[in-house]
């Protein structure tokens, strides 16, 4: 898969994307999980803001791909939730729970998007954040830009903005990693009790070699805006699957699989923070970079994962399809858990219990040790995978 994903232009790591960001100041505080800024709204030396930008990615051709096969609009809505919850649990790494504005941006080719796409993805957010209003996060669509850019869109881009103010007190540093740190990881797949269907724990990382290495080459012929004409014909759409195929072991069909929303773990976590913010050591993310994004923020310590969730159905299936190594999937996809919690025993205790009744699984899935330089060990049913930065 990592020769596949350089050849189809994408990077698990962004090399390219810290080398254009190397001289940009880091902000308050460096190894938070993203920028944080000064007060800049009120002048108030107490709070900090963060402003963040993320989006679906290349999840929002796949969503292009069935609709257009099945006739489905709903499956729209998940793409603006994937927007919106890419920044929400980014921002929850630093500390943020609340409250929160958006500002959605999509740009679209108008000859292939019409109206009735827009309105399902405006709904899709509306529906989203009256959902976390329940939990007690208040998202403020503050409007955006919706833009006809047939010249430079092949299909649809759907990107969002939020911007949170809090005090400083709450951030997450991401300062505090130390030896003996439980692990505690939280399932990206299954059904929490604030979603509406089994999530297969996808999120939004890794799809451009998802669908391609997943879906059948009548695709390409099909649709031929849903690619980049400029892959080698060999890369796009290589897989055996039809959208529709079922999935052994899986509620949903192959497509479905691949487009569900992200989860957003902020209702569960503003309950854990509000209890046991002091004693979080650091916060993770993996999205980017997959199992191995702890090697950013974890400074000289060697990161044991004894104890990963079997990884579900749809990462099965993608490895099948694709023949990628194991060790590539866990450097690209999170294979079964989305948010790592680094903190005590006995508070990483509270927290799996706390999970329980949000519905997500919860474990221990390993622990940090001194190391001279970062390292990183997944054990897995293949053996032990060793990992370094870069």
């Amino acid at each position: 898969m990592s020769d596949s994903y350089a050849r189809r232009g994408v990077s698990a790591s962004k090399e390219d994307v810290h080398f254009a960001i190397r001289r940009l100041d880091a902000g308050l505080y460096p190894n938070a999980f993203c920028k944080v800024l000064p007060d800049l709204a009120a002048g108030d030396p107490a709070y900090c803001t963060l402003m963040h930008a993320d989006g679906a990615g290349t999840k929002s051709a796949l969503a292009y791909l069935y609709w257009r096969e099945t006739g489905d609009l709903s499956v729209w809505r998940g793409i603006m939730e994937d927007a919106i919850v890419m920044n929400l649990d980014d921002m929850l790494c630093a500390g943020a729970t609340g409250d929160f504005i958006l500002s959605s941006t999509i740009g679209r080719n108008k000859f292939l998007i019409p109206k009735e796409v827009l309105a399902e993805l405006l709904d899709g957010a509306a529906e989203f954040a009256e959902r976390m209003q329940a939990y007690g996060i208040r998202i403020v669509n503050a409007g955006g830009e919706t833009a006809d850019l047939g010249d430079v869109v092949r299909t649809l881009v759907v990107d969002a903005t939020m911007f949170c103010r809090f005090p400083r007190s709450e951030v997450i540093s991401n300062e505090g990693f130390q030896p003996g740190d439980v692990i505690v990881g939280l399932a990206s797949f299954g059904q929490a009790v604030y979603e509406t269907a089994y999530n297969s724990g996808i999120g939004s990382n890794g799809l451009t070699n998802a669908r391609h290495d997943s879906l059948a080459h009548r695709y390409a012929a099909a649709y031929p805006e849903s690619f980049d004409p400029a892959l080698e014909r060999d890369l796009v759409y290589s897989g055996k699957l039809q959208l529709t195929d079922p999935v052994a072991d899986a509620p949903l069909d192959a497509g479905k699989l691949l487009l569900s929303p992200t989860r957003t773990y902020l209702p569960l976590m503003r309950e854990v923070l509000a209890r046991h913010r002091s004693r979080i050591h650091g916060l993770i993310h993996c999205t980017g970079g997959g199992q191995t994004k702890c090697l950013k923020f974890t400074g000289n310590l060697h990161v044991v994962k004894d104890q990963l969730f079997t990884p579900p159905p749809v990462f099965r299936m993608i490895q099948e399809s694709s023949g990628a190594s194991l060790r590539d999937m866990y450097r690209v996809f999170n294979m079964g858990h989305r948010l790592e919690i680094y903190t005590d025993p006995h508070t990483a205790s509270e927290i799996i219990q706390l999970a329980a009744a949000y519905g997500i699984e919860a474990q221990g899935i390993g622990y940090t040790a001194p190391a001279d330089s970062p390292r990183l060990s997944l054990h897995t049913p293949e053996g032990i995978f060793e990992y370094e930065p870069g």
